[in-house]
C-alpha cells in the first residue's frame, strides 16, 4: 500500500501547510484584499497540493494522459463526458424530485430571471471545476497507482473513502478580528473536529462514499476519467442549483433523510446512489466493450 501512503501523506501535507503558512498568507494578503481567512487557508493548502501532485506524480510514474485518466481519443473523452453529464443531471434530479415530493425541501421566493440564469452558470462553472480537480486527483493518478500495486477492487475503495472525508475539510471558519498567529492551527483543529463525531456524519459520510465507489467502478469499467468528470459535474450542478432555489424544510417529518452536514446529502441519496450502482457499472462495462470490439472489427 506504499501508493496510498504517498497520497495519503500529500494530503497531510497540504494539512500542515495551512496550519503553517494561512496565517503569514493572511498577513501579506489582507492588508489589499477583503479575503475570509478560510478562503486564504484553503488556497494556501490547494497550492501546496498541487505542487506536492506535480512532484509525487513523476515520483510514480502518473505524467502520461492515460495514468492520469485522459487515455481516451478527445473525441471519444468529450463524447463520453457529455454523455455522463446528461445522466448526472437527470439521475440527481430525480432524487430532487424525490426530496420534493417527500415535502423535504422548502423553495426559496425570488428565484426567477436574471437570478436563475446566474445561478445555472455558476453552478455549471463550479461542477465542471470540482470534477476536474477531483476526479483527475482521485479517479485519475490515485486510482492508477493503486491499482498497479494493489489491484482495483483496493483503488476503488480508497479513493472512495479519501473522497468522501475530504468534503469535511474546510468547513470550519474563524472571524477577521479573531485571526492571530495561531489560527493556521485552530482552523485545522476546526476542520478536522467532524470527525471526533462519526455518528453525527455518518449518513453523509456513507453517501460520499458510496458516490465514490459508483465513480471508480465507472473508471474501472471504462479506463479513463470521462465519465466519471460528467457524471460528478452533472450531480454537484444539480446540488449547487438545488442549494441556491431551496432549503430543507424545518419540521419536515422525514427530514432525517437529509444530512444535518449540508442539508443534501445523506440516507435519501446513499440509497439513490445504492440502487444506481450497478446499473451505471453494466452500463459503461457494455459500452466499453462494445467499444472494443468495434476497434477490433475496423482493424480487421
Amino acid at each position: 500500500m506504499r501508493a496510498l501512503a504517498w497520497f495519503l501523506g500529500l494530503v497531510a501535507a497540504a494539512l500542515a501547510a495551512v496550519a503553517l503558512f494561512a496565517w503569514p498568507a493572511w498577513m501579506l494578503l489582507h492588508p489589499h484584499f477583503d479575503f475570509p481567512f478560510h478562503r486564504i487557508a484553503d488556497r494556501v493548502g490547494m497550492l501546496a497540493l498541487l505542487l506536492g501532485f506535480l512532484a509525487l506524480a513523476r515520483h510514480l510514474g502518473l505524467t502520461d494522459r492515460a495514468s492520469l485518466g485522459y487515455g481516451a481519443p478527445r473525441h471519444i473523452f468529450i463524447r463520453e463526458m457529455v454523455i455522463a453529464l446528461l445522466l448526472g443531471i437527470a439521475s440527481m434530479l430525480a432524487v430532487v424530485g424525490f426530496m420534493a415530493s417527500l415535502g423535504l425541501l422548502e423553495w426559496r421566493a425570488g428565484s426567477a430571471g436574471a437570478h436563475l440564469a446566474k445561478l445555472l452558470v455558476a453552478s455549471a462553472l463550479s461542477g465542471f471545476a470540482v470534477a476536474f480537480i477531483e476526479e483527475t486527483f482521485l479517479r485519475g493518478a490515485m486510482h492508477t497507482a493503486i491499482e498497479r500495486e494493489s489491484g482495483t477492487p483496493a483503488a476503488v475503495l480508497f479513493t472512495a473513502l479519501l473522497y468522501a472525508a475530504t468534503h469535511f475539510f474546510a468547513k470550519f471558519h474563524i472571524p477577521p478580528e479573531q485571526v492571530n498567529a495561531h489560527s493556521g492551527i485552530d482552523l485545522l483543529v476546526g476542520t478536522l473536529h467532524a470527525f471526533a463525531q462519526p455518528l453525527a456524519i455518518a449518513d453523509a459520510f456513507l453517501a460520499l462514499a458510496a458516490v465514490g465507489v459508483v465513480l471508480g467502478l465507472v473508471r474501472a469499467a471504462t479506463g479513463n476519467i470521462a465519465a466519471c468528470i460528467g457524471l460528478h459535474a452533472g450531480w454537484v450542478w444539480v446540488m449547487l442549483v438545488t442549494h441556491g432555489l431551496a432549503q430543507p424544510r424545518a419540521g419536515a417529518a422525514l427530514g432525517f433523510l437529509l444530512s444535518r452536514f449540508d442539508g443534501f446529502v445523506g440516507w435519501l441519496v446513499l440509497a439513490w446512489t445504492l440502487l444506481l450502482a450497478v446499473p451505471l457499472w453494466r452500463f459503461y462495462a457494455a459500452r466499453n466493450a462494445a467499444a472494443g470490439k468495434s476497434r477490433i472489427f475496423c482493424r480487421r
